[in-house]
């Protein structure tokens, strides 16, 4: 079990994983191409980063046995590494517990590592307002949003635990667009806002933040459909 699907190593968070002490690994390669995105260099230059294997992960894991509690799996986008649910379970045996982030483009997957217990928490991207999902995405405008639909549905059966999250970039994201977004969202129990930070490592130019006030006048318009949305990183 040796195929390399890690192009990066967090040895150790206590923010990546809600309630945990944990490490991160990053998969690489994407099918989006969010302008924003933090981690450009996993999604447009993924071969250029420093590869491990599978089995050297599991060294390290076996070795953190009892020091930490979780594991975070993130991306790029985990779900379209071919060996990720024969990952998981080896993990998941160890005895830690699986945080999973996903843009919910691969459904089939997210329910079988769910069905199958594997997971503990899910993290999945909300983009923007279907309306405007394909342009925040980097995406043709004629973008299926069936999948998508398909995991956000699923996540609020609510068969594991999971939060929706957004990062609020200028200039995808408009107030309007946050009234579409709780609509459409409306009774999920976590939705976040993250304010945008510029890593130095995005796809696009010419990217902001918005500031906090403004942060605040996009969690009211989601307050009346999700009651529980709150802002992350502000």
């Amino acid at each position: 079990m040796s195929e390399n699907i890690f192009a990066g190593l967090q040895k150790l968070t206590l923010l990546d994983f809600p309630g945990k002490v944990a490490c991160t690994l990053f998969t690489k390669g994407c099918n989006f191409r969010c302008p924003f995105c933090h981690n450009a260099s996993l999604v447009v230059r993924p071969d250029e980063q420093q590869m491990y294997n599978n089995d050297e992960i599991l060294a390290f894991l076996r070795k953190r046995q009892g020091i930490l509690d979780g594991v975070a799996i993130t991306g790029g986008e985990p779900t379209l590494m071919s060996g990720l649910y024969d990952f998981i379970k080896k993990v998941k045996d160890m005895g830690y517990a699986i945080k999973l982030d996903t843009n919910g483009t691969r459904p089939d997957v997210l329910k079988k590592i769910v069905n199958d217990n594997l997971v503990d928490y899910v993290a999945m991207d909300i983009k923007n307002s279907p309306q405007k999902y394909a342009f925040t995405c980097g995406l043709p405008e004629n973008y299926d949003l069936s999948k998508i639909e398909e995991s956000k549905n699923f996540l609020m059966e609510g068969r594991v635990d999971f939060e929706f999250r957004t990062t609020v970039a200028k200039p995808f994201h408009e107030a309007e667009d946050f009234v579409k977004i709780g609509e459409w969202l409306k009774g999920s129990e976590k939705y976040f806002l993250q304010q945008f930070k510029d890593s130095g490592d995005i796809i696009g130019k010419e990217i902001s933040s918005y500031n906090e006030n403004e942060m605040v006048k996009f969690l009211n318009l989601l307050l009346p459909f999700v009651p529980n949305a709150q802002l992350r990183g502000v």
